[in-house]
C-alpha cells in the first residue's frame, strides 16, 4: 500500500445505476450516476453533476442478487463526498468518492438498518452465505 492509499476495505467493482439527492438543499431533486466500485464504508461513482467535498447525500442503488446473496435488494444510505476527481470518466463525468455514514438495505420482506456496509467477497459471495449488507 503506498502512502496515498488509505483504503482498508475490499472494493467490489459494481457498475449499476444509482440515484442521489443533496441533503443540505431543501427539496433537492433526485439526480443520477453510476457506481464504479463499492466497499464496506464507501462508494465510488461517476456523474455529470458537479459536487463538492463535504456535501451530504442520500444515495439509493439496487444491489444485484449475485452481490446480495438473496433476492436483489435496495440499498439506501446517507454518505458524504470525500473525494472529487473532475473529468475522470468518459464524457467528462466526475469520479465522486463517498464515505457511507449510515445505510438501510431492503430485501423482499426484510429491512436492516446500520452503520457501514458488509461486502461479501470470495467463494461464498452470491451463494447466500455472506449477505451484502449486515
Amino acid at each position: 500500500m503506498n502512502s496515498r492509499e488509505r483504503r482498508i476495505d475490499t472494493r467490489i467493482n459494481l457498475n449499476v445505476p444509482l440515484r442521489f439527492r443533496v441533503l443540505n438543499i431543501p427539496n433537492s431533486q433526485e439526480l443520477t450516476g453510476e457506481s464504479i466500485n463499492i466497499s464496506q464504508r464507501g462508494i465510488l461513482f461517476a456523474t455529470a453533476i458537479p459536487l463538492l467535498i463535504g456535501t451530504p447525500l442520500e444515495v439509493s442503488l439496487k444491489m444485484p442478487r449475485e452481490m446480495a446473496g438473496h433476492a436483489a435488494s435496495e440499498l439506501k444510505c446517507v454518505a458524504r463526498v470525500v473525494h472529487v476527481e473532475p473529468n475522470a470518466f468518459l464524457g467528462g463525468k466526475a469520479g465522486i468518492g463517498l464515505h457511507i455514514e449510515q445505510y438501510q438495505a431492503r430485501a423482499a420482506a426484510k429491512s436492516e438498518v446500520g452503520v457501514g456496509v458488509g461486502v461479501g467477497v470470495g467463494a461464498g459471495m452470491g451463494a447466500g452465505k455472506e449477505p451484502w449488507a449486515s
